[in-house]
């Protein structure tokens, strides 16, 4: 009798059992079942490290060769074919570099910091829904947790730049705390409109409730603009261009790594691309779907002509491998996205960077929730909006939320060349009047 608990897959004692059985051996679950949890948390441990280093290489040879072809340059093309192992060269060249902890540093928190720094983006992956049976953790309060672990971040820049005895360094880790505490407000105000809605923060059933067609996905029609609010505090949180301040290298020379050497000094790049990787994947599981295909159907069902929940063994495999393609499929085009930031826009002054969170991004994640909250009201118990009776709003709940928005940003942007106009033409009257 199988053991049956929520702590690992189903699959987990099949597995094992049909292994023992091939060698003519039988497994006693009772007294073998506590152990199914341990070996359960070693292979999640084990692959999330895997999946976070594979991830990473591809990433950092990815931006080198997309960043070569927007600046039209050539990029790696020397170590391996077509520079493939470039990354790797890299990686072995800082593992023998000598390590330095500067004087008057403090060794203990120099060290810790960059540990303390990749800590969340190596747990982020155990969140990650890559498919409905690849999913490490389902936590109740996935996306609170989410946001709660990525604050461990920050303290590990803070202390980066504090205990390098370096006042460039500081610099940088102060700016550090400042952009992630300005950032994480609409960043948490933009997933919660998509809770609101969904009426769960289990990051897998946030997935599933956006089964379907790509009209269904809650960044299509549904909230538009929490999923571009998210992108940019995504790269704001990971220090990507334009909102790179902590490591400015013309003002701070490299902020708050600046002191560091080595496999320290990598750590906070691997654990830069690694949150990149996280972020852009949570991005697709709140507001692109997930898994799911674009065109509302997997093409392993129409090849067996049966749903889902009815294949069963190889094809249920290659069902499996379809949500893992489609998922990194998305995931891979909003990392896209924030390299082409990066080849395109300057980066931001402080003020810039501040204003535009706490005067812009806050007062519309406000303003969406609103939105979102009226949407929620209209949508009656059996799925079907209050306003569905209206000629221009029976097609549900997303064209719901665009009509709002289009009311919404036609009273704001009205009312902003109104007022502009009227600035204008006292500034043109006083002009006048002092001639």
């Amino acid at each position: 009798m199988f053991p049956s608990t929520s702590d690992f897959p189903e699959w987990l004692p099949r597995l094992l059992e049909r292994l023992v059985g091939l060698f003519g051996l039988s497994i006693n679950w009772a007294e073998f079942g506590g152990w199914l949890t341990i070996l359960w948390a070693i292979v999640i441990f084990t692959l999330i490290a895997v999946v976070a280093q594979a991830s990473v290489i591809f990433m950092v040879l990815m931006e080198r060769k997309v960043l070569a072809w927007m600046t039209q340059r050539k990029g790696p093309n020397r170590v391996g074919p077509w520079g493939a192992l470039q990354t790797l060269a890299d990686g072995v060249k800082l593992l023998f570099k000598e390590d330095i902890i500067p004087k008057g540093a403090n060794p203990f928190l120099f060290t810790i910091a960059p540990a303390l720094f990749f800590l969340p983006s190596f747990v982020f992956f155990g969140l990650i829904p890559f498919t409905d049976q690849l999913l490490a953790v389902a936590l109740p309060a996935g996306a609170l947790f989410v946001f709660a672990i990525s604050s461990i971040s920050v303290v590990g820049l803070v202390l980066a730049g504090w205990a390098s005895n370096n006042k460039y360094s500081l610099l940088g880790g102060m700016r550090s705390a400042a952009q992630a505490i300005s950032y994480e407000i609409p960043l948490v105000m933009a997933v919660l409109a998509v809770v609101l809605f969904t009426g769960s923060m289990n990051i897998a059933d946030i997935v599933k409730a956006q089964q379907g067609p790509i009209w269904n996905w809650y960044g299509i029609f549904l909230t538009p603009v929490s999923l571009v609010m998210f992108f940019i505090c995504t790269l704001a949180e990971v220090n990507r261009v334009p909102f790179d301040l902590p490591e400015a290298e013309s003002e701070l020379v490299s902020g708050y790594n600046t002191e560091y050497t080595g496999m320290k000094f990598a750590l906070f790049f691997l654990a830069e691309y690694a949150s990149l990787f996280a972020m852009s994947a949570f991005t697709v599981s709140f507001f692109a779907g997930g898994y799911f295909s674009p065109f509302g159907t997997f093409l392993v069902e129409l090849l067996a002509k049966a749903p889902a929940a009815n294949l069963s063994g190889f094809a249920q495999l290659g069902l499996q491998v379809e949500m893992l393609f489609w998922f990194m499929m998305k995931t891979y085009f909003f990392i896209f996205l924030a390299m082409w930031v990066r080849a395109t826009l300057p980066r931001l002054k402080p003020d810039q960077l501040m204003g535009f969170s706490w005067k812009f991004l806050i007062p519309l994640s406000l303003i969406n929730i609103f939105v979102i909250a009226i949407e929620k009201f209209m949508v009656l118990p059996g799925g079907q909006s209050a306003l569905d009776n209206l000629p221009l709003l029976k097609a549900g709940p997303g064209l719901t939320s665009w009509a709002i928005w289009v009311i919404i940003a036609t009273v704001v942007f009205g009312g902003f060349f109104v007022l502009m106009s009227r600035l204008l033409s006292q500034k043109l009257e006083a002009r006048l009047a002092r001639r």
